[in-house]
């Protein structure tokens, strides 16, 4: 995947991310949403991450949008004002090259440059990958919680995890 780069998002980018995150909507339990979000909402989502100067990446490769990852407010609340969560998506045909791992290092620089003191990562519990690749860029482990989600019949647990900025 050493053709993949990493740039700026485009508003010519939303039918792009929004079949991704589709994807992981529909068929995963990745995300605990469970409906798609139109191209509409994904638009107004971006946005206020544009709006806020939060970083926002996307992936491309051969010309494509082949994946996305952003950070933002961890709670609305003021006083979280410095502490983000992150978000990963890739086209699903990606998964497990490397590129996750690459766009987390780099969402990390980026969180910095934007103020941020502290990433937070909410993982399903099953998503070992995931878990796996937040390790190694040297989150921790902070908490497990159980059946906190329902989604295709079944109860679902999350890990956080958390790094410092």
């Amino acid at each position: 995947m050493s053709d993949a780069r990493f740039r700026a998002f485009r508003w010519s980018d939303i039918p792009a991310v929004t079949e991704i995150y589709r994807h992981y909507v529909d068929e995963t339990v990745i995300t605990f949403e469970t409906e798609a979000p139109t191209e509409a909402a994904m638009a107004e989502r971006f946005g206020k991450l544009l709006d806020l100067k939060h970083p926002l990446i996307i992936v491309e490769q051969a010309g494509n949008v082949v994946g996305y990852a952003y950070a933002s407010f961890y709670r609305p609340r003021a006083a979280y004002r410095f502490t983000c969560e992150d978000s990963i998506y890739l086209h699903k045909d990606l998964v497990g090259q490397g590129v996750g791992a690459r766009l987390l290092d780099e969402l990390l620089v980026q969180s910095r440059a934007a103020g941020f003191r502290q990433m937070l990562a909410v993982i399903t519990a099953e998503r070992k990958n995931s878990i796996r690749v937040h390790e190694k860029a040297g989150f921790r482990f902070i908490g497990h919680y159980e059946a906190l989600g329902f989604k295709f019949d079944r109860w679902l647990d999350i890990v956080h995890m958390q790094k410092a900025l």
